[in-house]
This record gives structure tokens, sequence and C-alpha cells, in this order.
């Protein structure tokens, strides 16, 4: 992988890891405009590692609160007296809404670097969950705020992040759908898809470090590319919290329905291949 092609793709990755559009499904549309073998482990591994330059930029965008849940959950662990604290309370909902991801990710790892790495996969899933996200906004119910999640809210969330693991549905897409269903007002869920999104998508690139750095794509590329995925994603999120407290997320739906039978056109015709 050259330099220019890691701009490239840590610009896909900044700009959609947390728009409900699949930043994996990008990604494996752009490797594949770009040459690459989007179904190659170091292809893959690289796509999980710049994903932490977007993780990171949540970190910063989000610091004085996050320092303020993990401030309150640590000071909940040994004193008794913090355990009524609302950040104490919000940072175990954080932990217990991340462990499925954790779970299921280890678990289809071999699953999700081989035949899920497919645009015939990313262009049905594209398809399919605009009409679950669709459905979600149909909830009347949007009311509940930070303070009135509860255990069953969050692990529910947690539990559709992971069919964010097939590309093309969005993490994003699925956990903020979650949280809308489960009758979340819409700014809060999309806070809460970004803080579970540290511990998924820190993990994985963590696990993917060794195979994009090492005998894969190489030093200089990988870190190119998650620099460029920082800066671009912390202006996403910023841009993101804004559309959202005004706006459906069905918003998205049109262009990911598009893309989705756009790519299907393209694949049916010989003009690409799947892998």
């Amino acid at each position: 992988m050259d330099l220019i092609q890691a701009v490239v793709l840590g610009i896909v990755e900044g700009l959609t890891e947390f728009l409900p559009v699949s930043s994996t499904g990008h990604l494996t549309i752009a490797e594949k405009l770009l040459g690459l073998q989007v179904d190659d482990p170091a292809v893959t591994a690289y796509t999980a590692v710049i994903q932490i330059g977007a993780i990171l930029a949540v970190l910063v965008y989000f610091a004085r609160d996050l320092g303020r849940i993990i401030k309150g959950w640590a000071h909940g662990l040994v004193s008794s007296s913090a355990r009524d604290a609302e950040e104490y309370r919000f940072g175990w909902l954080i932990i217990m809404g991340s462990i499925p991801i954790g779970i299921v990710g280890l678990a289809a790892k071999p699953l999700i670097e081989g035949p899920l790495r497919s645009l015939w996969v990313v262009a049905g899933a594209l398809i399919a969950w605009s009409a679950v996200m669709w459905w979600a906004e149909r909830n009347p119910s949007q009311k509940k705020a930070e303070g009135d999640l509860t255990v069953a809210d969050v692990l529910i969330v947690g539990l559709l992040q992971c069919v964010a693991l097939v590309p093309g549905v969005s993490r994003s897409g699925a956990t903020i759908s979650a949280g809308l269903l489960r009758g979340v007002n819409r700014v809060t869920a999309t806070k809460l898809s970004f803080y579970l999104g540290i511990p998924a998508l820190v993990g994985a690139g963590v696990l993917e470090a060794p195979e994009a750095l090492g005998k894969g794509i190489g030093v200089l590329p990988t870190v190119v590319g998650t620099v460029v995925s920082f800066v671009v994603a912390y202006a996403s999120v910023a841009w993101l919290l804004r559309f959202v407290s005004s706006n459906r997320i069905t918003a998205f739906v049109p262009y990911r329905v598009v893309l989705g039978a756009a790519i299907m056109v393209a694949l049916g015709a010989g003009l690409m291949s799947s892998t």
C-alpha cells in the first residue's frame, strides 16, 4: 500500500465510522477501487487498525464527559458511598454493553475476515439494514435520556452492535437504531453509540495491529491512515451530533439503498469482482 492509498482510506474511515452508512462497507469499496485485495488478511487488519484514529477522535471530543464517567466509576469501586453516583452506574453500563461484541467478534473472526469480505455482502447489508433504520425511527417514544438508560437498554444495544460485524450494516446504524427502538432519544442513542464503539474498535485495532504493522501493510502507511482518520473523524463526530439533534437517521437511507443497488448492478454486469 502506498501513502496516497493510505490517505484515501484514512479519509473514508474518518468520514464514515460514525455515520450510519457503514465504514467497513465503504472501506471495502474503496479498497477495491484502489486495486487492493479486500479479503487479504493484511488489508482486513489495516481496516481495523486505522479505526483507532477515529476512536481517538471520540476520546478527545468527549474527554470531559469520559473523564467524569471514569473517575466516578473508579471512585465507586473503592467507596460504597460513591456507588449512588450516576457516573458509577453509567460506567458499568458501558462495560456491560461492550461484552457482546468482544465475545462475538473473537468467535466470528474467521468469518468476518473471510466470506463476509465480499461486495455482495456489503451491498445486501446496506439495503437490508436501511429497512431497520426506517422502522426504528417510527418508534414514537424516543424520550429516554442518559440517566434513564437501563441495563436491558444497553445490553440490547450491545447485542445489536454485533450485527455490524457484517460489512454494510454500520456499527452506528445498528446501535443508534437499537437505542431508538428502546425509546432512547436520538442524541443520547448517538452518544451511547460513540461510547460503546471505544472498547469495540480499540480491541479490534490492537488485535489486528501485528498483522498490519508486520508482514502486511507496514508502519508508515498504517500511521498515516490512522492520523488522517483521526482528523476527519473529529469533524464527523461534531457534525453528526448537531445533525441528529434535529434530523432523523432515515436521512441516510436513500444513500445507502442507492449505493447498495449500484454495487449490485456493477457486480452483476461484471464491472468489478466481489473480492
